[in-house]
This record gives structure tokens, C-alpha cells and sequence, in this order.
């Protein structure tokens, strides 16, 4: 009896821990929470389109060839991309340097899944050699490399700057950041808990967490940022641009049979809402219009966009044949070449011999 109480009471342990990891697996927004602030998102799960979407859209052969490279790439790198979670692009903003010039904006890619994320820099390190060095921040080890291609473009160009060196870092056991070396450290101090991105920003992000793919973004909170509205790097200004006008958010999803786009954008009140409604959906019309691809068409007008409350909404319901027809190779025309017609060589005239009379 006290046997068979035990391993109920291991089973349901069992039970509860598998739910709450398939909890956190199908909640991106957990697994996003550590990451510094940014001023713009871009979300993949490769997973779920690879698994999920791919074969929808795709014949069992090409299937079969994309499983094939996948296992070539698991050989060769340790890692699968069927079974990456989620990848996300951030980017934040820079206000510009004490001396006015603009400053380019941090770039990071995150990914995160079933791989380990230490054996993958190691294998990386040793891949490399001595075109990397290891510099230490917090709790953490930055792998840096100099991109040598950008170095002399560098010196024309001062933007480019920022993106002569770019690192990699274990965010966690199966997550790692690459990146521009400071948004890296902000990355590593966010970890860490400090200046960690905002429930607000990742609330825009997943309106629906069931997402293949989602963006979204504060534009004209970054212009502000990067123009000198908010003060310069060392200096602060008291801001004049606080609105969520223009920030916006667009997502991909799947349910039943259709590919379902959705999108929004903040006007910041109901009469400037309809405004830009009625001004982006004459320009959208003249855009499909001038769109030479017929399935291509199909899909941009199935997009319906409103007016609701503040903001400006599109949405759409895709059939998964619309899009499949879209991916499908156009057919190769086969032209036969006409038979080349040789001309007969000309005559020469015949030149009779005169008879002497």
C-alpha cells in the first residue's frame, strides 16, 4: 500500500512538472522577461513554423529534403533549428554622443531551446582560435570577435563603428545572446536583474502567444531618442515626446486551415484613427492594384484594416491554399526553337561559250 501511494505520488509530481515545463515551452513572454529593454521586436518560433506551418505549405518531398539538412547541421553544429523555441531580434535606440554625432542603434539576436548553449560557444571557440577573445562582464563570458571585413569600412564610415565587434554570450543553460558588445552587457546586467525589459513592451509583443511570428515597436519614441529630444548620452533632458503614437504591433498565427495576420497601430485618439484609416486604405488599394502577382493580390486583399477606438487594425484570414499557391515555383516555360531554315546558295549564271562565226 505504501508502495503504491508512493508512486502515485511520484506520477502526479511527474505530471505537474511536465505541465509546467509545457507551460513556459507555450509562454514566450516568460522565457523573454530577462532580456534588456528594447525599442523594437521582432519574434520567430521557428519550432512551431517548422513544424507546424512548414508541412502545410510545403510537399512531403521538400519536407523530407528540409528534415535531411536539419540533421546535417544538428551533426555538424550540435544543434537542431527544428527544435529552436523562439528567436527574437531586439534593437534599442542610442541617444547621440556628447559631441551631437548619432549614434547606431544596439542590435541583439536571442535564441533559445532544446540545446545547450555553453557547448555551443565552446564548439565555437574552438572552431575559431585566436580570431576570439573572452571578455568578462558580471556573472558572465563574452565571446568577442572583430568582423575584419568592417574594420576598414569602419574608418569611412563612423556608423559602422558599433558593428566592428560583436559577441556572444550563454544568457542561460538553453538561451544565447548575439550582439553589439554593449546591449550584450545590458543583456548580462539584465540576467542578472538589472534594467530588465518592461511587461508593457512584451505585452505588445504577444497580444496573442499562440504566434508563428510577431513585431512591434515604438518608432517615434526611438526617433525621439536618437535625435537629442531625451538629452544626449551623458545628459539628460526632461522628455516632450511622451505618446505611444505610431507604436505597433503585427503578428502572424495559425488556426484551422488559414494563416490569420494581425495588426495594430496607436493613433492616440478615435477621429485621428480615422483619419490615417481612410489615407492607409487608399493607399493600400492602389498598392495591390499595382502588384503584378496574381496570388500575391489574393492574399493582400484579404487584408481588411479598421478603425477601432485609438487605434488603426488590419487583419486578415489567409487559406492555407492561398499561401501555398503563392510558394509554388512558377512554372519554367519550355521554348522550342524553330527549325533553322537554310537557304539554297545562290546560282551562279551559266556562261556560255561563244562559236566564233
Amino acid at each position: 500500500m505504501q508502495q503504491t501511494i508512493s508512486k502515485l505520488l511520484l506520477i502526479a509530481v511527474l505530471i505537474v512538472f511536465s505541465t509546467a515545463q509545457r507551460a513556459v515551452a507555450q509562454n514566450p513572454s516568460a522565457a523573454l522577461a530577462n532580456l534588456p529593454e528594447a525599442d523594437a521586436l521582432i519574434y520567430v518560433s521557428p519550432q512551431r513554423i517548422l513544424n507546424e506551418a512548414a508541412p502545410r505549405v510545403m510537399s512531403p518531398a521538400e519536407v523530407t529534403k528540409m528534415r535531411s539538412a536539419f540533421a546535417e547541421i544538428k551533426s555538424a553544429a550540435g544543434i537542431d533549428p527544428a527544435t529552436i523555441e523562439y528567436l527574437v531580434i531586439a534593437i534599442r535606440f542610442n541617444k547621440p554622443a556628447t559631441n551631437l554625432s548619432f549614434n547606431a542603434p544596439d542590435v541583439m539576436i536571442v535564441a533559445g531551446g532544446d540545446f545547450s548553449s555553453d557547448s555551443l560557444l565552446s564548439l565555437s571557440q574552438v572552431y575559431l582560435q585566436d580570431k576570439v577573445r573572452v571578455e568578462k562582464h558580471g556573472s558572465k563570458s563574452m565571446t568577442v570577435m572583430k568582423i575584419d571585413p568592417l574594420v576598414a569600412e569602419a574608418e569611412k564610415n563612423p556608423l559602422l563603428k558599433p558593428f566592428v565587434e560583436v559577441g556572444a554570450v550563454p544568457l542561460s543553460g538553453n538561451s544565447i545572446a548575439i550582439g553589439t558588445l554593449p546591449y550584450l552587457r545590458s543583456a548580462i546586467d539584465a540576467a542578472d536583474g538589472t534594467g530588465r525589459i518592461s511587461a508593457a513592451t512584451l505585452e505588445s509583443l504577444f497580444r496573442d502567444p499562440n504566434v508563428l511570428m510577431a513585431a512591434s515597436g515604438a518608432p517615434l519614441a526611438s526617433f525621439a531618442k536618437s535625435f537629442g529630444l531625451m538629452g544626449l548620452e551623458n545628459t539628460s533632458r526632461e522628455s516632450r515626446c511622451d505618446t505611444r503614437f505610431g507604436n505597433f504591433y503585427a503578428a502572424v498565427t495559425m488556426t484551422g486551415t488559414n494563416f490569420v495576420l494581425r495588426g495594430a497601430m496607436n493613433a492616440d485618439n478615435p477621429d485621428t484613427a480615422k483619419i490615417i484609416n481612410s489615407l492607409l486604405s487608399g493607399l493600400m488599394k492602389q498598392g495591390i492594384d499595382a502588384v503584378p502577382d496574381k496570388n500575391a493580390q489574393a492574399i493582400l486583399q484579404g487584408l481588411r484594416m479598421s478603425a477601432r477606438d485609438n487605434e488603426v487594425v488590419w487583419e486578415a484570414d489567409i487559406p492555407e491554399k492561398v499561401v501555398t499557391d503563392y510558394l509554388k515555383p512558377s512554372p519554367t516555360k519550355v521554348v522550342i526553337a524553330a527549325p533553322a531554315v537554310t537557304k539554297p546558295a545562290p546560282k551562279r549564271p551559266v556562261r556560255r561559250k561563244r562559236t566564233k562565226p
